[in-house]
């Protein structure tokens, strides 16, 4: 008679390590905390597997495990203490939600013989992160752990990715119990119906100016590729929204701009013009739509069709002519093998790119830095490979404006507009990521909401160009404050450090930048440091925008005020 072997028997700490071993998990951010010294324990026995990156701050580590669920598709794991350690995490778990990354966050929690007596740092996760994630549960009992860790994968890269929290009770994790024998998590995705995409092409054969804005989350660098395919089969014009540029190449001739902060005029017109709508992957949230101005609500005057992952989000906002609930690989290999119809929008696409290239032109400002020929320098130098980041904050204007993303998964930049994204996430995608070049944009305000990383980019060795954009002040609202209470500067002027010293006492190259002319020998410098670097460059505080100046928004707003 043949036996089954006998269980092995492990800790709940050593089942969950396991188990993230199981569904293929290499790497977690986190700060440690006494509230899941189990779990760090746990590690210790897999640290040829699998690296636990130490962080300075848990936003830092939570944005880091943003960009690595961005980068590769598979959740990026955080783990963070109890109470303040999970407060710090929820701006990166809130960038994960409105950017649908998929993101696991473990939080320690006070031990189950102590809950619900307001004990140390001990707080209701459930109620602390409501909405902000598509589940948060408490693993209570080790037996249930490989359960809850598969459902977590499998909820975080299914339909509509995000992010999931898992608490951590102290007594579980040294609870032991029989482990069990499950398989790696699956991704979980609609596809789009034959019916519907016959309407699509239909749509397609009686328009005369089709436009696409695409962007969201869930693609693949395959799924990009059949897109595109896609989008040349039919000669498509298409805009990608709000911080999603690189899901198709920008010196593609399809390509025609960006929809959000600061859209071209001309392509902002074209929108409005065009007689059918095609929205891939976007939700077409407050930024792409220009403040909800864009775009009819809620019944668009041009032919709507809309495609996304989650169902939830399709009719939230605006009705369709077309609603496709579908995965965006899975939609895009569909898309691609549509037959192809001779299209009467050749000079229609053809002058939306011509569009584009005029609105490229680097422009005057004032001082004696340009921040739109710096850029425009860099997209000849910089390898196509390259990973770009950037927080929020004017600065990023002249980047998402001015820079050519070459591909998938070259741009990495917070739909929510959090600050302090910029530095860890060029963190974390250089320690994923070594063999391709990180280059990471800040504003001096932005820099400091998470500079501390530096420390770990020099921990693990790590190579990244780190360029802050001072101006002396947070320019965002000081622009939106002169708009609105012109001369009446309070709450938005900086005094900085010399970021540069800054940077050298982390043991980084610095660099100090005054003038277009001396960047790019300064690049030059710290593309060739043996460290990471930063690059800090001194702009004039008039030069807020591509599009205007502080001084001329202050005289508009005195002039309107004198009317």
């Amino acid at each position: 008679m043949t036996h089954s072997p006998t269980p092995r028997q492990r800790t709940g700490a050593q089942l969950l390590v396991d188990s993230l071993r199981l569904h293929g998990a290499d790497m977690a951010f986190g700060v440690p905390g006494e509230s899941f010294l189990a779990v760090l324990d746990a590690m210790h026995d897999v640290t040829d597997d699998f690296k636990f990156i130490i962080c300075r701050q848990e936003g830092g580590a939570a944005n880091m495990a943003d960009a690595y669920g961005k980068l590769t598709g598979r959740p990026g794991l955080c783990f963070v203490t109890r109470g303040p350690g999970a407060s710090n995490a929820m701006v990166g778990l809130h960038t994960a939600f409105q950017d649908s990354t998929p993101l696991i966050l473990f939080i320690g929690q006070v031990g189950s013989d102590v809950v619900e007596r307001e004990a140390f740092q001990e707080v209701d996760y459930r109620r602390m992160y409501g909405q902000m994630c598509k589940w948060v549960a408490s693993i209570d009992r080790a037996d249930r752990v490989q359960e809850m860790i598969s459902h977590a994968f499998h909820l975080a890269t299914s339909g509509r990715p995000g992010p999931v929290v898992l608490a951590l009770p102290e007594d579980m994790q040294k609870q032991v119990t029989a482990e069990l024998s499950l398989s790696c998590y699956q991704r979980v995705a609609a596809n789009p119906g034959e019916t519907d995409l016959h309407t699509l092409r239909n749509l397609l054969s009686k328009a005369k100016k089709p436009l696409v804005i695409l962007g969201g989350g869930g693609w693949s660098k395959t799924g990009c590729e059949d897109f595109l395919s896609f989008a040349r089969n039919f000669n498509l014009p298409v805009a990608c929204s709000y911080r999603a540029q690189d899901m198709i190449d920008n010196r593609d001739k399809h390509y025609i701009g960006d929809v959000a902060v600061g859209l071209n005029p001309a392509l902002a017109a074209r929108i409005q013009q065009s007689d059918l709508l095609i929205a891939i992957g976007t939700r077409l949230g407050e930024w792409t739509t220009v403040n909800y101005s864009l775009i009819d609500i809620p019944r668009p005057k041009q032919k709507f069709v809309h495609i996304y992952s989650g169902a939830e989000e399709l009719g939230r906002v605006y009705q369709a002519d077309l609603l496709i609930n579908s995965g965006m690989p899975e939609f895009a290999a569909a898309a691609r093998k549509l037959p192809p119809l001779k299209p009467s929008w050749d000079d229609w696409t053809a002058s939306a790119r011509q569009d584009y290239e005029l609105w490229q032109r680097p422009v005057k400002v004032p001082g004696p830095v340009n921040m739109s020929e710096i850029v425009c320098w860099l997209n000849q130098r910089l390898p196509a490979q390259t990973i770009v980041t950037n927080g929020a904050g004017n600065f990023s204007l002249w980047v998402h404006r001015f820079y050519r993303y070459p591909g998938f998964r070259t741009q990495l930049a917070p739909t929510s507009g959090a600050m302090g994204y910029g530095v860890p996430s060029a963190v974390g995608a250089a320690i994923l990521c070594p063999t391709r070049p990180v280059v990471s944009f800040s504003g001096d305000g932005d820099f400091l909401m998470n500079g501390q990383e530096l420390a770990t980019v020099m921990q693990y060795g790590a190579k990244v160009i780190f360029i802050v954009v001072n101006n002396g002040m947070y320019g965002t609202i000081r622009m939106h404050q002169e708009r609105h209470y012109p001369t009446r500067v309070s709450g938005t002027m900086l005094k900085n450090p010399d970021f540069a010293a800054l940077a050298r006492a982390y043991g980084l190259h610095g660099e100090i930048v005054e003038s277009t002319e001396a960047f790019a020998p300064a690049f030059e410098r710290a593309w060739s440091a043996p460290t990471a670097a930063l690059i800090e460059i001194r702009v004039d505080p008039d030069a807020i925008s591509p599009r205007a100046s502080l001084s001329s928004i202050r005289e508009e707003a005195l002039k309107a005020q004198s009317l």
